[in-house]
């Protein structure tokens, strides 16, 4: 049994596959070259045990032997440390690192999230679109200029900022050249196509299942 193991759903339906932020370690683990095995909690209750691990009940989180660790952003942080493809050694590629990392979390999807949450319930006048076509033109301007987002070379900042950009509809929210060659660029790596196959396949698995049960 490996040490390091991130939890997920054992079931989501067809909507969020492919999305489900236990995508995010699951990549960051092959980008390093970490063995690791994935485990499950029942997607249609919670038990105690589920929020003890995460207290809001969410998925996914990380445990590293006697570590563990919810939130996607920490468990990809806790990853980082342990492989330089992910975080550079040096302090100022590892600053120029982590303030992109809070960028993604903080500046961009803090905002992309909630607004596309009100767009697909139908509220197109949600009050957030100037708010996320600002954030989406700044990023823009920056990525016109370079390839990557910090220390001059993919990082988990990239890992990131990929993931937060590749929904659907925030890339069909406006024209930004820059930004979607940087999305396909970060995409194309092997390392995500493996977790994103091996998320779409673990939840077929649990369809599977359910059929011969059902």
């Amino acid at each position: 049994m490996h040490d390091l193991v991130v939890t997920t759903w054992d079931w989501v339906p067809d909507g969020p596959r492919g999305f489900v932020r236990d995508l995010r370690l699951c990549w960051a683990l092959e980008e390093a070259g970490l063995p690791y095995r994935v485990a499950t909690v029942p997607f249609d209750r919670r038990d105690p045990s589920h929020y003890a691990y995460q207290p809001f009940g969410q998925v996914p989180w990380l445990t590293d032997g006697d570590v563990s660790i919810f939130e996607s952003g920490a468990g990809l942080l806790h990853i980082s440390r342990k492989s330089e493809t992910l975080m550079p050694n040096d302090p100022a590629g590892a600053a120029e690192t982590l303030q992109w990392v809070f960028a993604a979390l903080n500046s961009i999807e803090m905002v992309s999230v909630p607004w596309w949450f009100l767009e697909i319930t139908g509220a197109k006048e949600n009050g957030l679109t100037g708010w996320l076509q600002g954030r989406l033109t700044h990023l823009e301007t920056v990525l016109e200029n370079r390839d990557w987002l910090a220390a001059g070379r993919f990082t988990v900042a990239d890992l990131l900022m990929a993931d937060v950009l590749r929904v659907e509809k925030i890339r069909a929210f406006g024209t930004r050249p820059a930004t979607e060659s940087y999305i396909e660029r970060v995409t194309s790596r092997p390392a995500f196509r493996k977790a994103h196959a091996d998320q779409l396949a673990h939840f077929a698995a649990a369809d599977a299942q359910r059929a011969t049960f059902s």
